[in-house]
C-alpha cells in the first residue's frame, strides 16, 4: 500500500457502515477547543483503506515519512457515543491509544511539533485506554 503524501495529520476512515457517524467523527476532530486551537488533519475518506488492519496503515505512513503520528477512525470510533479515535505511533512503530475528539488536537499539535512526546499521552489515559486530557 502507497501511502498518500499530506499537509495535515492523516485522519483516516477504515469504517464505512455509516456515513452519518463519519460526518459526527469529522465535525467533533475539526472542532476548535476553547482556546482556538485545531487538530492539523488530512481528512481521508476512502473506500481503498476499509477494513486496512492499523499495522498495515502505520508501516505504510511510516514509510512516506511525513507524520508523527496517525488518527484512525475505526468501528471503535463510528460505533461509541463519545468517538474515541485511534492514535498510532509511526515513528516507533507499535504504540497507541485513544482519544477523545475535543482533545485531539493537544495531542496532534504536540506530538507534531515535537513540544510533547507520543508516549507522554500513552501514560495518560484513563481506566479504558482514552485520553481525555491531563488531570491536573
Amino acid at each position: 500500500m502507497k501511502f498518500p503524501k499530506s499537509d495535515g495529520t492523516p485522519l483516516i476512515r477504515t469504517d464505512f457502515a455509516s456515513d452519518k457517524a463519519w460526518a459526527r467523527v469529522v465535525e467533533a476532530a475539526s472542532a476548535a477547543s476553547p482556546e482556538g486551537f485545531r487538530a492539523n488533519l488530512h481528512i481521508f475518506d476512502d473506500r481503498c483503506f476499509e477494513k486496512v488492519d492499523t499495522a498495515t496503515l502505520a508501516e505504510a505512513a511510516s514509510v512516506a515519512g511525513d507524520h508523527a503520528l496517525l488518527i484512525i477512525a475505526d468501528s471503535s470510533t463510528m460505533n461509541n457515543a463519545d468517538m474515541p479515535l485511534l492514535c498510532v505511533d509511526i515513528v516507533s512503530l507499535g504504540g497507541e491509544f485513544r482519544v477523545v475528539p475535543e482533545h485531539l488536537w493537544g495531542v496532534e499539535n504536540n506530538v507534531s511539533l515535537a513540544n510533547m512526546d507520543f508516549s507522554e499521552f500513552a501514560a495518560a489515559v484513563d481506566r479504558d485506554g482514552i485520553f481525555r486530557g491531563f488531570n491536573d
